[in-house]
């Protein structure tokens, strides 16, 4: 008996091309640093199957109209940058369904010059660290989805948590505590349910409720504190249809420090970076 054998779901794009886009139109510019990944999905067998690329819009040209829509659309935000991308890829390509674009924006805050109250420099610059700014615009031929999001989000309660009343076997050993360090380098994604946002004044919105929910929640366990987050943003944001977060626990280990005989009363630590629980979890709107 003959087996068949077809081509299962497949895509294909570039990869993490890295756009800077400097807006020079006054003396004091902007800068909008971003790494951005496109993929086309659609009718693509020919290529696959017997090696025909009559369909097949070259990943080059796709990192290609990544740079030139940085110019020619510009980069008023990066969800509108990705929907007008996904926009013009699936334009070009007849053969594809669907067109996703992830866009990260890596933040780059003004030199202080002239002393305290500075305005900042209008065309140097200073890389920040902390979290990068995130989207995922997926488009189709009937249809567009947008989630905005954030990446290394790094938080850190020193205490206001506890973990105890946990389920125990044979293999246990973690000791239950009602003080401990809570911390985690948090990724989240919230998926709009329209379009009519004014993106970053709604991304500044999520990340300090997202802050401020952390700090001021008291923590039996970071599942708990992802719900809280997550229900805040919900109620603030009626937009924002669902929200999800992967948050990997930033364990903090008490050193023993009796054998130099030295009390250690929750104030030292070693940060243990793996292995590390990973919470995950999506918190939705009802539907009505």
């Amino acid at each position: 008996m003959s087996m068949g054998i077809s081509l299962g779901p497949n895509r294909y794009g570039k990869a993490e091309s890295r756009v800077v886009r400097i807006v020079r139109d006054t003396a004091r510019h902007e800068i909008h640093d971003l790494n951005v990944t496109t993929s086309l999905r659609g009718d693509f067998e020919a290529a696959h199957v017997v090696g025909d690329q009559s369909a097949v819009l070259p990943t080059d040209s796709q990192k290609n109209t990544a740079f030139a829509y940085a110019k020619e659309h510009g980069v008023t935000s990066i969800e509108d940058y990705g929907l007008a991308l996904a926009r013009r890829l699936l334009e070009a390509t007849p053969a594809a369904t669907g067109c996703q674009v992830r866009v990260e924006e890596y933040a780059w805050d003004r030199i202080a010059v002239g002393g305290n109250g500075s305005p900042g420099h209008d065309h140097a610059f200073v890389r920040r660290g902390g979290d990068v700014r995130t989207t995922e615009v997926d488009l189709t031929r009937d249809s567009a989805t947008v989630a905005s999001g954030l990446t290394d989000l790094v938080v850190l309660k020193s205490t206001g948590s506890e973990f105890r009343g946990f389920l125990k076997d044979d293999y246990t050993t973690l000791p239950e505590t009602d003080d401990r360090v809570l911390a985690t380098s948090l990724t989240a994604s919230w998926r709009w349910a329209d379009h009519d946002v004014d993106w970053n004044a709604a991304h500044d919105e999520v990340r300090a409720t997202l802050l401020e929910t952390f700090a001021t929640t008291y923590s039996r366990a970071l599942q708990e504190t992802l719900w809280a987050m997550g229900r805040a943003v919900l109620e603030r944001q009626p937009r924002i249809a669902e929200i999800t977060f992967a948050a990997p626990n930033k364990h903090h280990l008490l050193v023993d420090l009796s054998p130099f005989g030295v009390t250690n009363d929750g104030e030292v630590f070693i940060a243990a970076d793996r292995p590390y629980g990973l919470i995950e979890a999506t918190v939705v709107r009802d539907e009505e």
